[in-house]
């Protein structure tokens, strides 16, 4: 379905997707600053509250495999209103988070079953409305979508925890507030939207249909670009602030820092296109530097160079998930176009697990060297594309 067919209202529908994308992507990060009160309220370790940010990815994994194919089949808001409803539901079940360490598990494994759905079946609608020749424009909007709505969730989250009523529970109802509009909306447009129809249907498991060459370009380039797009801000903001236990106003700095670093992912997006086919290469070698910088904050316990890492970070993640986005849309046939972006949101979504692997084997004195170990892994990935992107395009 190409940007244009959907009776006479594809920007009324452009709007909407971007909207759900931005309300869900919101709601995974409240939880983000708020790990400092759990961790003082339930007594946590370190490892733990990686362990709580990380298990989201378990409940991502099944939803973007599975709910990509479902919307190429049945259509794309027939997908996304249950999945909006289950994102909802899971910020009211953190509400009872406080007084149970299980329940802080099971909400946030509903939140990334529900949202892994809306971040890879949003961005196939949006690509639906774009077409192939717009799939760099697509890719901007779900990116600028997504990161605006990463970077404002936390912000809010932790001003509210920090200075305002009902610290763990307001900021869960603020997001609930903030998705009901927008499902209502998809809601709406639910009529005008169909099943992708121009190619075969290919049941419900994850098959995008890529010819051989996509195939070879999807996992040499696009999977390791995924892999950076959520590795490089989850260390930023999950990792970076143990590194200053002795600041003031921890949990609204981290807010703040989660801010500052998914911000900056929203921000870059202008330059993704004057960058072209470096844009992936560009972005992991921000990241690698990210982490160097984060590393001299180890020793140190620079709130300045926390910052300037999680600018970096946020930076090479932004970049990363335009420049996947972007491929995407270019290499997926429309009948696969779900599939494929639940495949590239799945690998994206690997890197929720480096916070756990950074902090899991060391103490927090000695966070340095697992920093130093990403920093080097990000600069061999960003040489690794920067071969093999230019070919891909």
């Amino acid at each position: 379905m190409q940007r244009g067919s959907a009776a006479g209202r594809p920007d009324r529908m452009w709007w909407v997707a971007c909207g759900l994308l931005f309300a869900a992507a919101f709601g995974t990060n409240v939880p983000t600053p708020l790990l400092l009160v759990y961790r003082v309220e339930l007594d946590l370790a370190p490892s733990t509250l990686a362990a709580i940010f990380g298990v989201y990815a378990l409940g991502l994994a099944p939803s973007l495999l599975l709910g990509g194919p479902a919307s190429d089949r049945y259509g794309r808001t027939r997908v996304l209103l249950p999945a909006a409803v289950g994102v909802a539901g899971a910020s009211l079940l953190f509400l009872g988070g406080a007084s149970a360490l299980w329940l802080l598990f099971v909400a946030r494994f509903v939140q990334g079953l529900a949202s892994g759905a809306i971040f890879s079946v949003g961005s196939a609608w949006l690509q639906d409305q774009a077409g192939t020749a717009g799939a760099a424009r697509a890719a901007r909007a779900a990116s600028v979508a997504q990161s605006a709505g990463f970077c404002l969730g936390p912000l809010c989250s932790g001003l509210i925890a920090a200075y305002g009523p009902w610290p763990l529970t307001l900021p869960y109802l603020v997001h609930v507030a903030l998705l009901v509009p927008a499902a209502g909306a998809v809601l709406l447009v639910a009529g005008v939207t169909r099943p992708v129809g121009d190619g075969p249907r290919r049941g419900l498991l994850p098959r995008p249909g890529l010819a051989a060459p996509a195939r070879r370009t999807f996992a040499r380039v696009v999977v390791p670009t995924a892999v950076c797009v959520y590795a490089f801000p989850s260390v930023a903001v999950t990792v970076l602030p143990l590194l200053l236990p002795g600041i003031t106003g921890l949990v609204a700095f981290t807010g703040l820092l989660a801010a500052l670093t998914l911000g900056t992912g929203t921000l870059v997006q202008p330059f993704a296109h004057r960058l072209g086919v470096r844009t992936g290469p560009v972005g992991a070698a921000l990241g690698a530097l990210g982490f160097g910088v984060g590393a001299l904050a180890a020793p140190t316990g620079s709130v300045l160079a926390v910052a300037v890492a999680g600018v970096l970070l946020g930076a090479g993640g932004g970049l990363c998930l335009n420049a996947g986005l972007t491929l995407v849309g270019r290499l997926a046939p429309a009948s696969g176009r779900g599939a494929a972006n639940g495949v590239f949101y799945t690998a994206a979504y690997v890197g929720f697990a480096m916070p756990f692997l950074a902090t899991a084997f060391v103490g927090v004195d000695a966070l340095m060297w697992p920093l130093l170990v990403l920093g080097a892994a990000a600069a061999v990935t960003a040489g690794w594309l920067a071969l093999r992107m230019r070919a891909a395009c």
